[in-house]
């Protein structure tokens, strides 16, 4: 099977371009063929002139923002491109865009210097690494034990070690997190951003790549750090802010994450629907059974779902940014989730074919489960995510229901010029809660018929999940099992709260199939509603979304088309 045509149908001048650019180099034997890039992830080999592709494009010049001389104006389109290159392989977007993720703590605390500086870097083609974890500590920020000492000429020294870290061998510079203070806590560590080429012979040393599952090919590997100087230009923001800046970034790298997410599940439907329309069983093609039609409704809607829930939050970056220590955690937990469950959905309707390495459009399916698992790891794992939204339940209860606080978000309005990215203006926590669940009343009172009655019963479980939110007590040490459960409840609500608000802030877009009779937030409330466990979901509108998607009307769903 050929691989998936253009997945977001772009409105952007660059997402054209790359799309027009990744279908030449799906070609046979081009860097993007899947035939090429699947038996280099059978070797674990690096996608080395697939990435060389991207450089020859200029993607990298969108990691960088505008002010400091890239492309990077609004953090949708950057998703947007990753997304892209997600559809046609995790593994790369991955090895690529892991440089965006390495320079973000630049973007939020460096000096316009600092940032300007790396940026011509960046736009030149250097590749960053993001230094954080340690073997023996994971995502522990606090644990780390790599320690950067001033030296009695200025300079810095560091000793340590990282490690499971996206392009640590491969890379030009790293940022990297240490120990400052011996004593440690909050304002314990600093960032430093180390350019290894410039380092003393022998005093960087590098682990092995490691034999991974999934993107077998990205260079996941470590280093350890022997008395490595740098000068004190390398310190990025303050001393001792070092956890504050990685806090912040996240903000940015887990809500961008979000796009390649969205890529598996833009390669996946494509591979489903075109797999049950040649396949027959008992005398009938596979597209028309309603159990498989039912499976490729819920799909589409869980790509849907997904992709409004990341459009707000990604647009939420720019238009609300003291919310996004709430907003980037829901992002980065729900949307992995789901479409790991498109994805499981997928492999189902497959069969066999989802889980063989060659039979099937060159084993698409088995490597997308496998890449994909990663997403849901890095830059914070599910369970961090969630423990970062559970920590801000008192703030979440206290403003729902807020008057002062009801008017709608902006980020749901798709037609709306967005303000300038400004990372300075990014919280460690959100003082006003979350503006799209508090807006979630409202917006059900103006449901048309076809979404009111889910709409209500979402304002019901919220109305409800808040006073449980009200009642939850934290615990100093061990978060309770319960409060993962409702945190998790919260992400459904505000995947849905973001559903029906896309709908309802964008009328001009009423006429397009997708949108016509309401037909895609049908289908994406009944999923959130299903999730919760609600009563009485409509799961016809899974049917009806299947009829749409396997009669060719919308080969690509996206509430991002512009037709």
């Amino acid at each position: 099977m050929n691989a998936p045509t253009a997945v977001t149908p772009p409105t952007h001048p660059d997402l054209a371009r790359l799309e027009a650019a990744l279908t030449t180099w799906a070609a046979p034997g081009g860097g993007f063929d899947p035939a090429v890039l699947a038996e280099l992830d059978s070797r674990s080999e690096f996608p080395a002139a697939a990435c060389a592709a991207l450089d020859e494009f200029g993607l990298a010049r969108h990691y960088v923002p505008v002010a400091h001389g890239g492309s990077l104006a609004e953090i949708g389109e950057l998703a947007g491109l990753l997304r892209l290159v997600a559809a046609r392989d995790l593994t790369v977007a991955i090895a690529h865009g892991k440089t965006f993720l390495g320079a973000v703590s630049v973007w939020v605390s460096g000096t316009d210097e600092q940032a300007s500086r790396l940026g011509a870097e960046v736009g030149n083609g250097a590749v960053v690494s993001w230094g954080l974890s340690e073997r023996n500590h994971g995502s522990d920020l606090l644990a780390g034990e790599l320690s950067a000492v001033a030296t009695a000429d200025g300079r810095w020294r560091l000793d340590g070690d990282k490690w499971l870290i996206n392009n640590a061998t491969r890379g030009d510079q790293v940022c990297v997190l240490a120990r400052t203070d011996p004593d440690g806590g909050p304002r314990g560590f600093s960032l430093f951003l180390v350019d290894k080429r410039r380092l003393d012979a022998g005093s960087i040393t590098y682990a092995p790549k490691v034999r991974t599952h999934g993107i077998r090919g990205a260079d996941i590997s470590g280093f350890r750090l022997d008395g490595a100087e740098v000068d004190a230009g390398a310190l990025v923001g303050s001393v001792g802010g070092g956890v504050e800046t990685v806090l912040k970034g996240l903000q940015l790298t887990r809500t961008t994450c979000t796009a390649l997410s969205l890529g598996a599940a833009d390669h996946a439907l494509p591979l489903v629907t075109g797999f049950v329309h040649e396949r027959a069983l008992y005398g009938r093609r596979l597209a028309g059974l309603p159990v498989v039609r039912r499976g490729v409704g819920r799909m589409a809607a869980g790509l849907l779902l997904a992709e409004a829930t990341a459009t707000v939050a990604l647009r939420s970056v720019h238009t609300a940014p003291e919310e996004q220590s709430v907003v980037s955690a829901i992002a980065k937990a729900f949307v992995p989730s789901v479409v790991q469950q498109v994805l499981d959905e997928g492999a189902e309707l497959l069969g066999t074919r989802g889980f063989l390495t060659e039979e099937y459009a060159h084993g698409a399916m088995q490597k997308l489960e496998r890449d994909h698992q990663i997403v849901a790891i890095f830059d914070g794992s599910t369970p961090v995510n969630r423990h970062a939204l559970i920590s801000q339940f008192p703030v979440l209860a206290r403003t729902y229901g807020w008057p002062q606080l009801a008017s709608p978000p902006l980020a749901a309005d798709l037609g709306l010029p967005l303000p300038a990215l400004d990372p300075k203006r990014l919280r460690l926590t959100s003082r006003e809660g979350c503006a799209v669940v508090r807006a979630l009343p409202e917006a059900a009172a103006g449901a048309p018929p076809a979404l009111a009655a889910a709409a209500e019963r979402l304002v019901d479980v919220a109305d409800a999940l808040h006073e449980e939110l009200r009642r939850y007590k934290p615990r100093a040490r061990d978060t309770a099992t319960a409060a993962f459960r409702l945190a998790e409840r919260y992400e459904l609500v505000f995947a849905g709260a973001a559903a029906l608000l896309v709908w309802l802030r964008n009328p001009r877009r009423h006429d397009q199939a997708l949108w016509r009779s309401a037909l895609w937030a049908r289908a994406c409330l009944a999923l959130a509603l299903d999730g919760l466990g609600a009563a009485g979901v409509d799961d016809e509108a899974f049917d009806d979304l299947a009829d749409l998607v396997l009669a060719g009307g919308v080969t690509h769903p996206s509430l991002l088309t512009e037709i």
